[in-house]
């Protein structure tokens, strides 16, 4: 009687902390609508890329010359496959963007396509703000 108590109790507590995981770096992948920048800062949207995996797109904040903030608005989600790829992939190449203040960053490991769409819709970003 003791090992089903036990059991069950050892089991409710794995399933509970299965579904109330949260992947790490889920928060940094898009800004809220209407949120505030610096003064004298300007935001640039790049173009929304198409991938296999899903489009891309990426928005900047450019404040005396340099990027000073990065969120990627649109990015291959839906599916688990996508959401966990995307949570890991997405805040690294953030870093690297703010990092290198280019488009010239590595792709991610297991990411090829959406690192690609990414640099893609930064460098149209860049351009529009004029700091290719």
């Amino acid at each position: 009687m003791r090992r089903i108590a036990l059991w069950l109790l050892s089991t409710v507590a794995a399933l509970v902390l299965l579904f109330s995981y949260r992947p790490d770096g889920t928060t940094v992948l898009s800004t809220p609508a209407g949120s505030a920048t610096p003064a004298g800062s300007k935001t640039y949207t790049g173009d929304t890329v198409q991938t296999q995996e899903g489009d891309v797109q990426v928005v900047i904040t450019v404040a005396d010359g340099r990027i000073t903030a990065v969120s990627v608005p649109v990015y291959p989600s839906g599916s688990p496959h996508h959401d966990e790829i995307s949570a890991r992939a997405l805040p690294q190449l953030v870093e690297a963007t703010l990092a290198a203040q280019s488009a010239e960053i590595d792709s991610v490991s297991g990411a090829t396509y959406t690192s690609g769409g990414y640099r893609e819709s930064l460098q149209s970003a860049l351009d529009a703000a004029r700091l290719s």
